[in-house]
Parts: structure tokens; sequence; C-alpha cells
């Protein structure tokens, strides 16, 4: 198995080599084929001049003798072709002979075949009229002289130079690059597997300029956070229901063991006193079972058109005896001319309102004050539940809706479950709503809920 350093190293070492190669074939294609081309440009304009030799060469002799062009044989034997020539009837004035040039030709073009030797002839005209006729052969097509054969040569060499030191640049950026990519993914695989390990310490330092890869590394670190959280809530969960379920029965305890005893005597009183505990036990569990059923896949809602506006003024007046008991003042203002329409289950969101408005009067002090309002827009309906409660200390506020999460000040001055607010935004996502919470120590709390208001047709 390979690491992922190793597998895009070779993917680009790979790729670059085949780039290369497939680049450097087809240069070397393209430059022979021009070159081949150029040269046989200039063999066309050699056998012209050539023909236009003879032709002055009849003009001034007006005849053809066995010396007439002779000296071009010593140019054609440096040049690697033969040339013959013919009178009017075709019959050979003088000749050179193939197997001169042919040894010669092969050591030039050696590596390229043994070639087959070609002629072409060329008619010699004087006014237009056909005097006499030359042949012209050649071992090759292209015929190179050792220059030529040298350029090519050199050509080629460059070129393989080139290819060899461009694989070489190319292998080493790309393990430069593969080792940029690899580094935060292989450290984010390294951390992913410390998470699962349970080890939450453990954070990516890592930077990239790919977006991707800093997104990865980003994303990691936030699971980090979010695991790390999670466990201390997980360890803090068990710490409180613990807590929560020891308390009651450890009361219980002692009591009865101290009636067993005889330490204190058995009366009414005492017994009603231990009926609270078992009474508080056991609306823990049910709040437990209740929470259970609202987090279940299935749970079943008796959803249907409501005014919410309906629903939150009838809570209030619900709860005006228990705010005058405390003496604080409760106010709602409902903004007039909305039409509150939502789609939903009311004993549900009836209970996030009890809920919402028990905590604000259990954690208000008398002469205290608790305001409700509401008013829509195009898309939303708005409902604020404020008080002048203790409040939420700031490290407190993004965990206050965790299962049985009470912030200390909360814990040792207020009896509850925990698991009131949990409810509330379990309920509220089953409908499609939101809440956010505002709050300062020793001034107050705000719940703000927003519902998505049902269009009438």
């Amino acid at each position: 198995m390979h690491s992922i350093r190793t597998r895009l190293s070779l993917i680009l070492i790979v790729c670059s080599i085949a780039a290369v190669l497939l680049t450097t074939l087809f240069v070397n294609l393209a430059i022979n084929s021009t070159f081949n081309e150029y040269l046989s440009d200039i063999q066309q304009k050699r056998n012209v001049s050539i023909v236009e030799h003879f032709q002055q060469v009849y003009k001034s002799d007006r005849q053809w003798t066995k010396v007439s062009g002779t000296e071009m044989m010593h140019e054609a034997y440096m040049s690697n072709y033969c040339i013959t020539l013919l009178d009017v009837n075709k019959n050979q004035v003088w000749g050179m002979s193939p197997t001169d040039i042919k040894e010669k030709t092969q050591m030039i073009m050696h590596g390229q075949g043994d070639g087959v030797y070609t002629s072409k002839t060329f008619d010699i005209k004087d006014n237009n009229e056909t005097v006499g006729y030359v042949l012209i052969g050649q071992y090759y097509p292209v015929i190179l002289s050792e220059d030529d054969v040298n350029f090519k040569n050199s050509i080629n060499r460059g070129i393989g130079i080139g290819a060899l030191v461009t694989i070489i640049v190319v292998s080493f950026i790309g393990l430069t690059l593969s080792k940029q990519f690899s580094k935060p993914i292989a450290q984010v695989s390294d951390m992913a597997m410390d998470l699962s390990n349970g080890n939450y310490e453990t954070k990516s330092e890592v930077k990239s300029k790919i977006r991707e890869l800093s997104y990865l590394t980003a994303s990691i670190n936030n699971l980090r956070d979010k695991l790390k959280e999670q466990n201390g809530l997980r360890k803090k969960l068990v710490s409180d229901i613990s807590h929560e379920i020891r308390t009651p029965l450890n009361i219980l305890q002692n009591n009865l063991e101290a009636m067993i005893d005889g330490i204190i005597s058995v009366s009414p009183q005492r017994l009603v006193s231990l009926n609270d505990e078992v009474i508080r036990f056991s609306k823990l569990l049910d709040n437990l079972q209740i929470l259970k059923q609202f987090e279940a896949d299935d749970i079943k809602f008796n959803q249907e058109d409501l005014f919410i506006d309906d629903l939150v003024v009838g809570v209030c007046k619900d709860f005006s005896i228990a705010a005058r008991e405390k003496n604080i003042e409760l106010q709602y203002n409902i903004e007039s001319g909305g039409k509150y329409l939502i789609f939903g289950d009311l004993d549900k969101l009836k209970q996030v309102f009890i809920n919402l408005m028990s905590n604000s009067i259990k954690f208000t002090s008398t002469n205290g004050k608790m305001w409700i309002s509401m008013n829509e827009n195009n898309e939303q309906i708005v409902v604020r539940v404020k008080d002048t409660g203790m409040g939420i200390k700031r490290e407190d506020i993004p965990f206050i809706f965790e299962r049985l999460y009470r912030g200390d000040k909360s814990r040792h001055e207020i009896q509850g479950s925990g698991l009131g607010l949990t409810m509330v935004k379990r309920i509220l996502d089953l409908h499609s709503a939101t809440i956010k919470v505002e709050s300062e120590e020793g001034k107050g709390t705000e719940f703000i809920i927003y519902f998505n208001k049902k269009i009438e047709h």
C-alpha cells in the first residue's frame, strides 16, 4: 500500500515523462520533416541549375561531345549524386556509375538502410526544342551531406538532453508539489486516527494556499473542537445524571436508615418530604422519557393550521397567576394587523412556551419583569420572550440547549432537570423554526424564535 505522497509523485512523474517523451517525439518528427523538405527544395533547385548549365553548354557548342559538361562530375561526386548525359536520341554521351557514390553515400547515411538508387530524366531544351537529356540519380530521396548529418545529430542530441533535463526538473517539482498536497492530507489522516482513538488534544497546524486543502484542515480542526466539546458535555451529562439521581436517592436512603435505626421518628411530615423526593426523581425520569420520544425518528405530530398569537396569549394568561404571586410584571404585546398563521402541533408548541415562560419566572427574582412580544415580516413570525432574571454566563450560552446542561449558578440556586430547553430546541427543529438567545449575567435573558409563516392562498 502506497502513501498518498508516493502515489501522487508517481502519477506526476509518469505523466511528466510521458508528456516529455511525446513532445520530444513530435518535435523530432516536425524538425526532420521540415529539414527534409528544406533539403528536397534545395535538390530541386540543384536539378534546375544542372539542366540550365547543360543548356548553356549546348548553346555554346551546338553539339554534344565526350567532354560536354564533364566539369559537373566532380561536384556531383562530392554531393553524392550521379549525372548521365544523353543526346536527343537518348544515347549516352557520358555518364557516372552509381557504384562510384554508393559506398560513400552509405557511409554518410549509416543506420538509415541501404537505400534504392533512383534517377529522374530532365529535358535539355534550346529554343523550346529538346536537344538532349540529363539523368540525375541518387540512393536516397534526400541526400545529406556530412554537415547535414552532423547538424541533425546535434539537434537530436539537444532535444534528448532537453528532455532529460525536463524530466529531472519536473520530477523534482512533482516531488515538491506532492509534498505540499500530501502533508496536510497525511496530517488530517493522522489527526482523524487520533480522534477515533479519543485523543482530542491533537490539532493540525499545516497551512496551505490550496483552498480545498485549507478547508479540509479547517474542517478537521473544527470537528476536533466539536468532538472535544461533545466529549466534555458527555462527561458532564453522566455527572449531571448521577448527581440528579443520587441526590433524591441519598435523601431517601439516609432518612429511611435513620428511621429504621430509630434515630428519627416516623411522622407524616417526614413521609411527605420523602414522597416529594420520590416525585422529583419520577419527574426527572419522565422528562428523560419525553426527551427520548422527541428525539425518536418516528415521532408523530398532529400538525394543523394554527394561529401562534392565540397560543401565546393563552399561555401568558395561564402564567399570570404565577407571575403575580412572585410580584413579577408580565406584559405581552402582539403587533396588530398581523396574520400569525403557521402549520404545527398545538400541544408541542404550547410546551415550548410553557417551558420558556416557566424558566423566566423561575430565574427572575421578585419585583422583576417579563415581556412577550410578537411581530411578522413577509416570510417569518418573530416571538420574543424576555426577562430581567439572573441571566446566563457568556461561556454557558453555547450549551444551554444540551441535555441536562445547567450553569453553575442555576445548578446551586434553582431546582430543575436541565431538559426543558433541550426539548424546546428539539420541538422547534421539528417545526423548521429557529431559536436564538441573548443574555447578560445579572441583567436578564431574551429568547427569540423565528417561525415560517404559512401563506394563505
